[in-house]
């Protein structure tokens, strides 16, 4: 379907012999400046000297990266992304599959993935 189509479709919700709601379908559109920011935070976890952490196995920030931005892509195809913020919770934070958090292990550190991009998401935006 195209996102005309879906713009403008509706979901209607009928129980018995009433109408219960008329709900439009929402469209997800990451804007230019979230889109930087993301992009942003890409490059971090690209660049970083620590070991990303997903289903118990460590990963470097390149193999990081190529697997965050799979699943950006996906969300992104689902409308599910619109802001840094959701990059971080709807792709950064856990597995999909297994539902385990991430993790980011920095030397003896050890903290959830999705705290330490937010951290760096607000050092970005301080820099602005």
């Amino acid at each position: 379907m195209s996102n005309i189509m879906r713009l403008f479709s509706l979901l209607l919700v009928v129980a018995g012999s009433g109408l219960i709601a008329i709900v439009p379908e929402a469209l997800s559109q990451t804007t230019p400046q979230a889109a930087q920011e993301i992009k942003a935070l890409l490059d971090f976890v690209e660049h970083s000297p620590c070991q990303f952490v997903r289903n118990g196995l460590e990963y470097p920030g390149p193999r990081a990266r190529a697997h965050l931005q799979q699943k950006l892509d996906y969300l992104e195809g689902k409308n599910r992304v619109s802001s840094a913020e959701d990059f971080i919770d709807v792709a950064a934070t856990k597995s999909s599959l297994s539902g385990r958090a991430y993790e980011v292990r920095c030397q003896e550190s050890v903290e959830p993935a999705g705290t330490w991009l937010k951290r760096e998401l607000q050092r970005q935006r301080h820099l602005q």
